[in-house]
């Protein structure tokens, strides 16, 4: 990602832009590069800003989409936000859905896309093959609708991280955290406008998920990408461009054309 990597008391950040806040949040495999094509579109009327999780860093204990919510709060003090949208893909989504109930004050609008709350169908709760290349590009193809997505950089990243003993049990810890804190009884308390951006061919959150979250959350939009998985912004990203614009506009009435 060509954007500037900030630092700075323990955060570490991308910061471009001017305008309406949108806070962006990664999944638990994913990157600051999978919202790429969303920075380029946006930073030029908005103000996107994207965190670095503390997937790996946080105690083993503590490792939990709740310690995630509550690392965001000390990240949105520490930047003075308010009032903003806020963007979240798979896990991202679902720390963004925590975020929400607890912090109602400083949300404007939410945007999911194959957001992890409900349901997911991920790589399990184990990795039993991680030592075999072939077997993890065949699950991070599984990401996807075209498994050419899958290139060599993002299953070498993936592979190095899954066979790294300190980050795996940091990620099964997560997705086991994810699974427990389902939030099926909590989402018709978040009143805030939400755009669900979503993949026809999500295998990993499918499209019953997405009609799920829709009909929870009282003031929900259901946009439908084809020929796409559980990474819209990444695999379709000028029609996930497309709905998020309408969606901004809509949410700041100010007529912007990005």
């Amino acid at each position: 990602m060509s954007y500037q990597l900030r630092e700075e008391d323990g955060y570490r950040y991308i910061d471009e832009g001017t305008g309406e806040v949108l806070v962006l949040l990664h999944g638990l495999m994913g990157a600051l590069s999978n919202w790429e094509p969303v920075v380029n579109r946006f930073s030029g009327n908005y103000r996107v800003i994207i965190p670095v999780l503390p997937l790996y860093e946080m105690p083993l204990l503590t490792t939990g989409v709740k310690t995630l919510s509550k690392f965001l709060h000390k990240f949105v003090e520490h930047l003075k936000l308010n009032r903003f949208t806020l963007m979240g893909n798979s896990l991202g989504g679902h720390v963004a859905l925590i975020y929400a109930l607890n912090h109602p004050e400083h949300i404007k609008s939410l945007v999911l896309t194959g957001s992890s709350g409900l349901y997911e169908n991920a790589m399990g709760a184990s990795f039993p093959r991680r030592e075999s290349y072939d077997y993890i590009k065949e699950k991070v193809a599984y990401t996807f609708y075209d498994p050419a997505m899958a290139t060599k950089e993002l299953v070498d990243e993936v592979f190095a991280t899954v066979n790294d003993r300190n980050r795996v049990i940091r990620i099964l810890a997560m997705a086991k955290s994810a699974i427990r804190h389902n939030m099926e009884k909590d989402l018709d308390k978040i009143s805030v406008p939400v755009s669900l951006i979503w993949g026809k061919n999500d295998k990993i959150t499918p499209p019953d998920v997405a009609e799920e979250f829709h009909r929870l959350l009282p003031d929900s939009e259901l946009n439908w990408i084809d020929k796409c998985g559980h990474a819209p912004m990444m695999e379709q990203p000028e029609e996930f461009n497309q709905h998020l614009d309408l969606f901004l506009r809509k949410v700041y009435s100010n007529g912007k054309v990005v």
